[in-house]
């Protein structure tokens, strides 16, 4: 949230210039206060645990959050039962004529399929296309990530070569930004995926900015000009999260490599170390307030 501090007051300048968040009196005394409306479009496959990984990460927050959750219809999901999605979750043809604050589109276990031969590619290219106009950010998650990139920008995604598992660490490109404020130079955030976009297609793309990579994972957090957000990665994942899907993998007889910098000494027998936390809540947090609070209209 910002400091309501006075105009000339000299530190202001000092702390502006290092991309803390201000707000002079005038603003301050103008500025009204309501619930902000987050959808989220959820498409993993187990709904329920995805649902405390990314409530959890939009909790940190003075903000008052008012969630709704909504599935796509023209799949039905194997993993969550029918009962949990009839009552807590809408479609979008229920909400097709409401605005809302802010958008999360979230991944899912379909990489491996051309964006057009996923079920429900045509719902959710609608989806992303209302968005234009009736929501204010979205804010994409990995696999939602690859594909916002391709509708809105045509960027193709590239195989890695093997799956990207594990926790990885990350360098800032730009301080600047307000999605990326107050965070370290370096920090850490899980990864699992198999594919991702190539450097040289995003930052040849007038409309994006690439915020922060990882040397090893590659492009991790991506803006564009109309404040929304292109994320590559999983840091709303909570501590055994990995360890789930790894060891998912090797009961179905996959040749699954153990998570990278994820348990200590690549010891699958140990609880792996949360060394990511604060980086997630700092980046959702963000997303809610400068690009969803601050700028999202007090009436729709």
């Amino acid at each position: 949230m910002p400091i309501r501090v006075d105009n000339d007051l000299p530190a202001r300048e000092v702390l502006e210039s290092e991309n803390i968040f201000m707000m002079g009196e005038e603003r301050a005394d103008t500025q009204q206060i309501r619930p902000l409306e987050i959808v989220i479009l959820n498409l993993m496959p187990l709904k329920q645990d995805y649902e405390i990984q990314l409530l959890r990460a939009l909790s940190n927050t003075p903000l008052q959050v008012n969630v709704t959750c909504m599935n796509v219809s023209s799949h039905v999901s194997k993993h969550t039962s029918a009962s949990h999605i009839n009552k807590f979750y809408t479609t979008f043809e229920a909400v097709r004529n409401m605005y809302f604050d802010g958008l999360i589109i979230t991944g899912a276990p379909v990489e491996t399929m051309e964006f057009e031969e996923v079920s429900y590619w045509e719902e959710l290219a609608s989806i992303m296309e209302w968005s234009k106009t009736n929501v204010t950010s979205t804010f994409h998650i990995c696999w939602g990530a690859l594909a916002g990139l391709y509708y809105h920008y045509g960027i193709q995604k590239t195989p890695t070569g093997k799956k990207l598992s594990g926790v990885y660490s990350h360098r800032l490109l730009d301080r600047c930004e307000p999605i990326v404020r107050s965070f370290d130079d370096v920090f850490y955030a899980p990864h699992s995926r198999y594919f991702g976009v190539k450097r040289d297609d995003v930052l040849a793309n007038e409309h994006l900015m690439l915020l922060a990579e990882s040397d090893e994972a590659g492009c991790y957090l991506i803006k564009d000009d109309q404040g929304n957000i292109y994320l590559l990665g999983h840091p709303e994942y909570d501590r055994m999260s990995l360890d789930a899907e790894y060891k998912r993998d090797l009961a179905k007889g996959m040749d699954a490599e153990v998570p990278v910098h994820y348990y200590e000494n690549d010891d699958p027998s140990t609880t792996p170390l949360l060394t990511w936390r604060g980086h997630a809540n700092t980046l959702y947090t963000n997303w809610l307030n400068f690009y969803v609070y601050q700028a999202t209209p007090y009436k729709w």
